[in-house]
């Protein structure tokens, strides 16, 4: 089971500047100004990876440490892509001067409507800002961010969810070229003073440009099934079987029954809230309390692990919300990993790329290897027969 808590990011990285994120510590910095009870995540080693503050909780756990992102960027393709063995020399495109006239016209004339926006802004500032104009006129808001997407919100009772999800087909036909991350669906609904995202996002993301541990393992007859938008950021390759997830909830709620099944391979879940619900809205609180929500569950998580288990906790990036900036930030993600196999108190220090994860997944199961990654299969395994 890997699971990827979206944004949860453990300090910055040497880098961090160069993006404009100095003093970024998504866990550090929350929990300077939230006492975060979090006692299972301390159990496996997280306070040893960053300061969370003082626990009344010690903790005897299996193998942690944390990752640097070696590829260029801070986004969520980016970070899911180098977890799985693809480390980018170039980031993807961005556009902080919103995207270029003539490919504004050509999509609007594609898609027959005005636009709205073609702006940096954040997704609820966007909708409250631009909301009751586009439900005047039926003209979908277009809006990007630090990161490498082309975004298009709409009401839903505007426009239907279907034609919002061809609209963003039409876009990603045009922005892909210019190396454009992704297209994302964001309906929204409610009115004017209190309009809100719904669940029915949508990610469009660039195809991977060369194999990923999900493609080793298919091919391999190894089932891969994807929570969340994991299958989205993949394009849907190296997938057997996707459920969605409208909260983090629901989204382990599909683990435990996944796991409940008693299968074989690989269970990869993202949950997005972290990211979306708070970071992004720069909600303290709100990220704590969803910090403690998912330590609440982890039992349940754990209690689920069979002898030959495996169950990784890790991050794509930061999204700190005690800064200024409600975009994602540069940082180390942790890395937290048990089961019955996994030695004591093993400490894996900094990895230099996410894709170490990623060999060391592929050793795990015997395929690969991958272009990128060193594995730490024989620090963490007591017994590999």
């Amino acid at each position: 089971m890997l699971i990827v808590l979206d944004s949860v990011g453990c300090g910055e990285l040497p880098d961090a500047s160069a993006y404009g994120d100095q003093g970024s510590n998504t866990l550090g910095n929350i929990a300077r100004q939230v006492p975060l009870r979090i006692p299972h995540l301390r159990s496996l080693g997280l306070g040893r990876v960053v300061d969370l503050g003082s626990t009344d909780r010690l903790d005897q756990p299996s193998a942690y440490g944390r990752m640097a992102e070696s590829s260029a960027g801070k986004d969520s393709v980016t970070g899911h892509w180098e977890m799985m063995g693809i480390v980018l020399d170039h980031a993807f495109s961005t556009f902080p001067d919103g995207f270029p006239p003539e490919v504004i016209e050509a999509f609007e004339q594609r898609i027959d409507r005005r636009i709205l926006g073609n702006i940096v802004a954040s997704g609820t500032e966007i909708i409250e800002r631009l909301g009751e104009e586009h439900v005047r006129t039926g003209r979908p808001i277009v809006y990007t961010s630090a990161d490498s997407v082309f975004q298009v919100a709409a009401h839903e009772d505007v426009i239907p969810v279907s034609e919002l999800y061809r609209i963003c087909e039409i876009a990603f036909e045009l922005v892909a070229p210019l190396r454009v991350g992704r297209v994302i669906a964001r309906p929204f609904v409610g009115t004017v003073g209190s309009f809100r995202r719904t669940a029915n996002r949508h990610d469009y993301a660039l195809t991977p440009p060369q194999d990923t541990l999900l493609d080793f393992l298919t091919r391999g007859g190894i089932p891969v099934v994807s929570i969340g938008k994991v299958r989205d950021l993949f394009a849907g390759r190296g997938i057997d079987r996707a459920l969605p997830a409208r909260s983090d909830a629901e989204g382990l709620e599909h683990l435990l029954e996944v796991v409940g099944e008693g299968g074989e391979g690989l269970v990869f879940i993202n949950l997005v809230d972290f990211d979306t619900q708070f970071g992004h809205r720069n909600d303290v609180e709100g990220y704590a309390n969803n910090l403690e929500g998912f330590d609440e569950r982890l039992p349940d998580v754990l209690g689920a692990l069979r002898a030959s288990d495996l169950l990784v906790i890790t991050a794509d990036h930061g999204n700190d919300p005690t800064t200024p900036s409600t975009d994602h930030s540069r940082e180390y993600v942790p890395i937290l990993l048990t089961g019955a196999q996994v030695r004591a108190s093993v400490d894996l220090g900094t990895r230099r790329t996410f894709a170490d994860l990623g060999q060391t997944l592929a050793d795990n199961f015997g395929v690969g290897p991958l272009a990128h990654g060193v594995s730490f299969l024989e620090q963490i395994v007591a017994d590999r027969r």
